[in-house]
């Protein structure tokens, strides 16, 4: 059984461990720092530490005060209040001026449950990703959070990461974290799956049950969807000809549409989308929400098999 842990709970252990080794980096949240755990670093160095309240567009724009005075900002909120609620200052204070600004955003998806469809970001990667400048990182468990972190902590500029609320599995055998280059955590020729987030645990159970019936699937987590991997996606399209492209997030912006705009440019090969097609979210259990949603396990492996004989 792989181990599973809160993304939230890694990240605010990184900051702690980032915080200790360099004496610029600051931390923000809008009055959510248990729920984003960014409340480690407030205990461990609370001179460094700013809650603003639910003042989410203030924030943004502090953290762009910050990062212009030579500051390396890290912020959290939930994904839903950081992409939507303040996005005009993080487009015109953070990403036009390309500060030193890490948004780390939580409780996106579905899978923030119970709360509803207020609180269930499924389009802020579409925000986030028409911006000049901005840096997205979707990791798949707790382990690559912690790698997301320290990479947006090394790299200049301005990023978006995209964290969940519930625990996700601990994924093994991915290989090194590499910004910018995707893992390609299974081979097969027959079919390409892309995910991000905790759907690479869904398309991995799909994986295993399609080659159960004979079908070698290829699983890649795009973990890094702005700079996007596109010798990854175009390899894939030329030897598979299907692309499964599998997201916690509206099937419009996203990853998909990311995996759409190369291979329509390069090697035009069929992609299919496994998200939420154009609906808002609504209160549930993440389980099962995610069958509601035709986000499963058993989605992808139906998504595959409705689609690889027409390759």
């Amino acid at each position: 059984m792989a181990e599973q842990l809160y993304q939230r709970d890694v990240y605010g252990q990184a900051l702690v461990k980032l915080g200790s080794l360099n004496k610029d980096i600051v931390v923000l949240d809008a009055d959510l720092s248990s729920s984003t755990r960014t409340n480690l670093f407030a205990k461990q160095f609370p001179d460094r530490f700013f809650n603003f309240g639910v003042a989410e567009q203030n924030m943004m724009a502090t953290a762009a005060g910050l990062a212009s005075c030579g500051k390396t900002v890290f912020l959290s909120t939930f994904a839903v209040f950081a992409a939507g609620r303040a996005w005009d200052q993080i487009r015109v204070s953070l990403s036009y001026n390309n500060f030193n600004v890490k948004i780390v955003a939580t409780h996106a998806g579905i899978t923030v449950g119970p709360d509803g469809a207020s609180h269930q970001a499924l389009e802020d990667i579409a925000l986030m990703r028409v911006l000049p400048n901005m840096n997205i990182i979707v990791p798949c468990d707790g382990p690559q959070t912690e790698d997301a972190i320290i990479a947006a902590a090394e790299q200049p500029g301005p990023f978006y990461i995209r964290l969940g609320r519930s625990k996700v599995p601990t994924l093994e055998n991915k290989g090194e974290f590499k910004f910018g280059r995707a893992q390609l955590l299974t081979e097969g020729g027959d079919v390409a799956i892309v995910a991000c987030g905790m759907m690479v645990d869904q398309a991995l159970g799909a994986v295993k049950s399609l080659a159960a019936k004979g079908i070698q699937a290829r699983l890649i987590n795009l973990h890094t969807i702005r700079p996007i991997d596109n010798e990854i996606i175009l390899k894939a399209a030329r030897e598979t000809k299907l692309i499964i492209a599998c997201e916690e997030h509206n099937i419009f912006g996203g990853l998909a549409s990311s995996i759409d705009e190369v291979v329509a440019e390069n090697f035009p090969a069929k992609v299919i989308r496994v998200g939420v097609h154009s609906r808002f979210g609504q209160s549930g259990e993440p389980e099962d929400l995610l069958k509601e949603y035709n986000l499963s396990s058993l989605d992808i492996e139906k998504a595959v098999l409705s689609n690889i004989s027409q390759k």
